[in-house]
């Protein structure tokens, strides 16, 4: 997968408008959590560049940015997880999921593949 890393509130800003034209997929990952490391390396071993080469992959290391995780939150309308994926398609969230609720299957779904 090729991973766009959240690593400044300002990105977040990017993330809506590159929105407007493709969708956006964020992942909040715990990288001190086995069951987040678990959902990670399953969705890194079901994504098809292929299938989903209009969405655009974003990854935020949550321990090291929970300021972020925290404005992903208030800015989407979602409550913070961890692990959680989020879509987000014209500047709102459409679709998110947590913990082992995390699937690529579900995903493809929301993106319309």
């Amino acid at each position: 997968m090729n991973w766009e890393r959240i690593d400044s509130i300002e990105s977040l800003n990017n993330i809506v408008e590159e929105s407007q034209d493709k969708a956006v997929m964020i992942f909040k990952h715990s990288t001190s959590c086995s069951i987040s490391s678990m959902a990670l390396n399953r969705l890194e071993r079901s994504w098809s560049e292929d299938e989903m080469s209009n969405v655009k992959a974003y990854y935020l290391d949550l321990i090291s940015y929970r300021d972020i995780s925290n404005a992903i939150a208030d800015k989407f309308g979602v409550m913070h997880q961890s692990p959680q994926i989020l879509l987000i398609k014209n500047g709102e969230c459409v679709y998110d999921d947590s913990h082992m609720g995390i699937s690529y299957q579900n995903l493809k779904s929301s993106v319309g593949v």
